[in-house]
C-alpha cells in the first residue's frame, strides 16, 4: 500500500486543485482554515490482508503537527482509551489554488487479530474524532455479505445520500463496500469530494471502502512538452488502497483476498495490456473459491450507443480460461444484467461462465442500449440501485435494490 512503502517520515506531495471555501455538514468542509485541527473525511480502506490489518485516513489543516491514531479490541468497558496503541500518521500535503494547505494523513492497523471488533480513533494527541469500530476479516472459510455500487458521480450529496443510507440500514453488518469508478463528476473538484463524504456520514469511519477510478477521475496534463492522461491529483491523497497490481497503477489496480472470494480491481483508464498480464499472473495462482472482477468500462454496455471491443478482446479470453465468477461495471448509467456466458455466448445450465453486471447508484441516467440485448436477463434505467452480494462457501446470492429497498433484480450461483 502506498502509505507502507514511505515509512522515512513525512512525505509531502504538492498537489494543485480549484477550490471554493464551503462548510457543510458533519466535518466534511469543502476548505479547511490554517488552524483547523478536528480530523474531518475519515475513511476506511481494505489492505490486501484484510484479516489482519486496515487502513484509515483522514485529513485536517496543516497546523497538526502529531498526527496518530490510537487502536484497541472493542470492548464494554469505558476505558477504552487506557489499552489503546497509539500509531503515528503518515502524512501527505495538499496545497490549494487559493495557497491554503491542507494534510491528508493515513495509518495502516497492523497486525490485527482475525475476526475481531475493533476500536480506533484519529487525531492529534489533542483533537479527536470519535471512537469508531471495525471488524477484521476472519482468516477462515465464513459468510460474508458486500454492498457494490456504480457511479455516483452527480447529485451525491441530495440525493445518493439517501441511497447510501437505504443501502445501510439494509445490510448494516455489510463487510466492505466496493464502487466502480466516476464516485465524483469531477475528480478534481474538492467539493465534489466534500458531497461524497457528506453522504457517506459517519458510514465511512465503520465500514471500508474499496474503489477504482473512473473516466472521470482522470485528468489530461502537460509535463515536459508532453500531454499525458493521469489519475487525478486528488485520488490517492485521501485513500490508502493496496499497491500490489501493476507497476504506476497503485492504489488504482489491485486485488484483495477476502474470506473465499478474490477480488481483482481493475482500472480500465490506462495501461490496459499491462493489467491483462498480470491478471493472467495473478489470476493463475488463485487459490479462492470465488473470483470476482471490478472494472468501470463494460465489457457488454448497455447504455447509449457505448461498446468497448478491445477491452473484449484483451480481457474476455482470460475470464474464461480462468473461470471468473462475476463482473461488477459501471459508466453506461443504465442498469444491464447478462446471463452466464463464456466467449461472448450464453453458458447454459452449470456450464462454467461468467455474469456481468452494470449499475449506477447516480442521478445520471441514460436510455438503454440493445447491441447485447439478447445477452441481457434484466436491464433498466432511469433509477438509483445498490447491490447486496452474499457469498456461503458454495453459494453465491446477487440481490438489486432500488433507493427504496424494494428488490429490483437477483439471482444465484452455485459451485
Amino acid at each position: 500500500m502506498k502509505k507502507l512503502n514511505h515509512k522515512s517520515g513525512i512525505s509531502a506531495k504538492i498537489l494543485f486543485f480549484c477550490l471554493t471555501l464551503s462548510i457543510i455538514g458533519n466535518g466534511s468542509c469543502a476548505a479547511l482554515p490554517q488552524q483547523n485541527h478536528e480530523p474531518e473525511r475519515i475513511i476506511l480502506n481494505l489492505t490486501e490482508n484484510p484479516a489482519t490489518s486496515q487502513a484509515v485516513t483522514w485529513r485536517t489543516g496543516p497546523d497538526v503537527k502529531n498526527p496518530q491514531a490510537q487502536i484497541a479490541p472493542a470492548h464494554e468497558s469505558v476505558y477504552i482509551e487506557e489499552s489503546a496503541t497509539t500509531l503515528h500518521a503518515i502524512t501527505e500535503v495538499v496545497q490549494l489554488d487559493d495557497k491554503k494547505i491542507v494534510h491528508h494523513h493515513s495509518v495502516v492497523f497492523k497486525p490485527l487479530t482475525p475476526n475481531t471488533l475493533y476500536a480506533y480513533r484519529v487525531g492529534d494527541g489533542k483533537h479527536w474524532s470519535e471512537w469508531n469500530q471495525f471488524k477484521t476479516a476472519s482468516d477462515k472459510s465464513e459468510p460474508f455479505k458486500f454492498i457494490y455500487m456504480g457511479d455516483p458521480q452527480n447529485d451525491i450529496k441530495s440525493m445518493c445520500s439517501r441511497l447510501f443510507r437505504m443501502a445501510y440500514q439494509k445490510e448494516p453488518d455489510a463487510s466492505f463496500w466496493l464502487f466502480t469508478g466516476d464516485i465524483v463528476n469531477h475528480g478534481d473538484d474538492d467539493e465534489e469530494w466534500a458531497e461524497l463524504y457528506d453522504a457517506f456520514g459517519w458510514i465511512s469511519r465503520m465500514t471500508p471502502m474499496i474503489l477504482v477510478p473512473g473516466n472521470h477521475g482522470y485528468e489530461t496534463k502537460t509535463v515536459d512538452g508532453e500531454r499525458i492522461r493521469q489519475v487525478n491529483h486528488l485520488w490517492r491523497p485521501q485513500f490508502t488502497l493496496p499497491e500490489n497490481g501493476p507497476e504506476g497503477l497503485g492504489e488504482t489496480a489491485y486485488f484483495i483476498d477476502y474470506q473465499d472470494v478474490r477480488f481483482m480491481m481493475l482500472n480500465g483508464n490506462e495501461k490496459l495490456e499491462e493489467q491483462a498480464e498480470w491478471l493472467e499472473s495473478i489470476l493463475a495462482e488463485n487459490a479462492q473459491r470465488w473470483t470476482i472482477v471490478a472494472i468501470h468500462q463494460p465489457f457488454y454496455s448497455t447504455g447509449k450507443k457505448r461498446d468497448n471491443p478491445y477491452l473484449r478482446e484483451l480481457f474476455i479470453p482470460i475470464f474464461d480460461k480462468y473461470s471468473v465468477d462475476l463482473v461488477l461495471q459501471g459508466h453506461d448509467h443504465t442498469y444491464g444484467r447478462t446471463f452466464k456466458l463464456r466467449d461472448s455466448t450464453i453458458a447454459e445450465g452449470r456450464k462454467k461462465g461468467t455474469v456481468y453486471v452494470v449499475s449506477v447508484s447516480g442521478t445520471k441516467v441514460y436510455s438503454l442500449n440493445s447491441r447485447f440485448e439478447e445477452f441481457m436477463a434484466k436491464m433498466g434505467t432511469g433509477r438509483q440501485l445498490f447491490q447486496v452480494i452474499s457469498v456461503d462457501k458454495n453459494r453465491l446470492l446477487y440481490e438489486s435494490f432500488n433507493a427504496l429497498g424494494e428488490l429490483f433484480d437477483s439471482f444465484e450461483l452455485k459451485k
